[in-house]
């Protein structure tokens, strides 16, 4: 396999302890707090000392069955996205359910936040509900607005491929098995990253760089 050309250089994200606790306690400027400041800065160090040493994942459990590594330590609440995804991929298997449709509010604007109204996009959600649903579909909404107007409601990025030197080869063999069976990642048509990064700088034209992988040095 070739190697991959990673790109870095972006600007560090890392705070110092001083950023790190003046951001966390901005949280807890209502006076109700001012009682409990000794109990804030148990808190405070407990959040740095997560922090400092990257634990991002504090609670794992053995992966078990159906993993590569059946030892390898997972977070259990990724563990717990996994068994959801798996769950609606089976509801949208199923043949005989009702079909299902998803419609996004992606504006930010609430009435719960400034300016204080609905947005027309809201109100656009709530006009294309009825109609598919006479239409025969049951509709699922996902309301983006809540991230700016109910508390604790968060969006994570997350990245779905690990590269090999960041797993130290812990997925190699699993790797080259789905890629011989065709499976994941090789099921169908398509062009490793960095294939089509060499063939464009190699004066190749986009709509040929992206087919035909092998093709490319």
């Amino acid at each position: 396999m070739t190697e991959p050309d990673v790109r870095k250089g972006m600007p560090p994200v890392k705070l110092s302890r001083e950023e790190f606790e003046n951001r966390y306690r901005s949280q807890f400027v209502d006076p109700a707090f001012a009682p409990l400041v000794r109990e804030l800065d148990s808190i405070v160090g407990a959040a740095w000392d997560a922090y400092s040493h990257s634990r991002k994942s504090p609670v794992t459990r053995r992966a078990g069955v159906g993993f590569a590594d059946p030892d390898y330590d997972l977070a259990v609440d990724w563990l717990a996205t996994r068994t959801a995804i798996f769950e609606a991929q089976r509801r949208h298997d199923d043949a005989g359910a009702t079909p299902r449709i998803l419609v996004i509010n992606g504006s930010a604007r609430s009435e719960h936040t400034c300016p204080g109204e609905m947005s027309k996009t809201w109100r656009m959600v709530k006009l294309a509900e009825p109609v598919f649903v006479e239409m025969g579909f049951a509709v699922d909404i996902l309301d983006l607005s809540r991230l700016t107007s109910e508390f604790g409601k968060n969006i994570h990025p997350c990245k779905s491929c690990v590269w090999p030197q960041y797993s130290k080869g812990r997925y190699h063999e699993a790797q080259h098995k789905a890629e011989r069976a065709g499976q994941g990642l090789w099921k169908g048509s398509y062009v490793e990253p960095w294939l089509y990064r060499a063939c464009i700088r190699a004066s190749g034209k986009p709509s040929a760089c992206s087919d035909d992988a092998n093709a490319h040095p």
